[in-house]
């Protein structure tokens, strides 16, 4: 029996396309052995036992970017961690691991390397983390999802995504109904990502009455922690909902329930959109090194999305955006054509085969 390990956590970013690949190695080979490592402080502790899949909890190894405390630990933390991964991979017998960045994935990389496991590595980014760079130097087999992405030996194949998302079975009105929508009412999606975004909130709360005046009906996902009871349904005189919800366990039904998006421009949310077909107002956060911005450059470019910066992000503007976007619905049409045109959605077949691949050899 093949025994795969699969590391990744933190945001969504990370999980959901260790989710996908995990699932595209089971279809390939039903037989396999699917063990998941991620930390307790990350999304993975709910998203992956609720797909059906193990997962094993190591500590967190932050890495320091300024001389601090952390920095001063982080000999410490490391070996730590690096001795549960190892454990972990040693109880798995382990014949591949497959690491999707983040802070789990340093400890697993390097305990793979220390036990003579293969490693696979996924960059969901356009910018490599930290995490990956280390891992793409020993690695077996390095994969990217942006023909911008520099890594040793990689191969470019996209970004594994759910077969929900890939091959979407539900129709806009059925999704709609779904979420307690008009099914046949234009939908505007909110999303800032699986840990939500103050800042879109604070400006869809100020234009939600223009939008609804205009008869577009709003499904918002607020994020778990920024839900509160004070977070109701709001019908307009227009006959238009606002519906928030804190969390969605699958975004491929709010995809599909939408004609536009408000978002951040995390590489999943860029490319599980692109696929969808879903023209986005991107939004990328305001802090980090400015990846976020990048990763939504080429549907931007390409006339498929918008981008505003954040602190740009009124409620007036984002209102007349959103209005004069569903005026012109044939514009929405012709950039959701442009969307699916961009990126490949076979990314989690081609990464299932080559990690089975790679630990088959072991295995000989």
């Amino acid at each position: 029996m093949t025994s795969i390990v699969l590391a990744g956590g933190g945001t969504a970013g990370h999980t959901s396309p260790l989710i996908a690949t995990a699932k595209a190695i089971v279809e390939r080979d039903p037989q396999a052995s699917i063990t998941c490592i991620g930390t307790p402080k990350g999304l993975e502790t709910r998203v992956i036992p609720e797909a059906g899949l193990t997962l094993r909890l190591v500590d967190p190894v932050p890495l320091p970017r300024t001389v601090n405390l952390d920095l001063v630990r982080l000999p410490y933390t490391l070996t730590r961690s690096v001795r549960q991964a190892r454990r972990v991979l040693k109880e798995a017998h382990a014949d591949a691991l497959v690491g999707f960045g983040g802070y789990v994935s340093i400890p697993a990389y390097l305990a793979a390397r220390t036990l003579g496991v293969p490693v696979v590595v996924h960059e969901a980014n356009k910018l490599p983390g930290i995490a990956n760079k280390v891992g793409a130097r020993f690695a077996a087999y390095v994969a990217t999802t942006f023909p911008e992405t520099t890594m040793r030996g990689s191969r470019l194949i996209g970004l594994p995504m759910k077969r929900s998302i890939t091959h979407p079975t539900q129709t806009p009105a059925e999704a709609r109904a779904e979420f307690g929508l008009d099914p046949e009412r234009p939908t505007l999606l909110v999303s800032g990502g699986s840990q939500g975004a103050v800042s879109i909130n604070a400006a869809v709360d100020g234009a939600r009455e223009q939008i609804l005046a205009a008869g577009i009906q709003i499904l918002h996902v607020l994020g778990m922690k920024n839900y509160t009871d004070a977070d109701t349904v709001v019908r307009h005189a227009s006959g238009a909902a606002y519906v928030p919800v804190p969390y969605v366990s699958d975004m491929a039904h709010a995809y599909t329930a939408a004609d536009l998006m408000l978002g951040r421009a995390g590489a999943g949310t860029v490319m599980e959109t692109a696929v969808s077909g879903l023209p986005v107002i991107f939004v990328p956060l305001p802090w980090g090194n400015g990846e976020q911005g990048r990763n939504a450059a080429e549907l931007v470019a390409a006339d498929a999305g918008w981008l505003v910066e954040d602190s740009s992000l009124t409620p007036d503007r984002l209102a007349g955006l959103v209005t004069s976007s569903f005026a012109d619905p044939g514009r929405l049409t012709r950039m959701s054509a442009a969307c699916r045109e961009l990126y490949p959605s076979d990314a989690a077949d081609v990464l299932a085969g080559a990690v089975l691949e790679i630990a088959r050899k072991k295995g000989n």
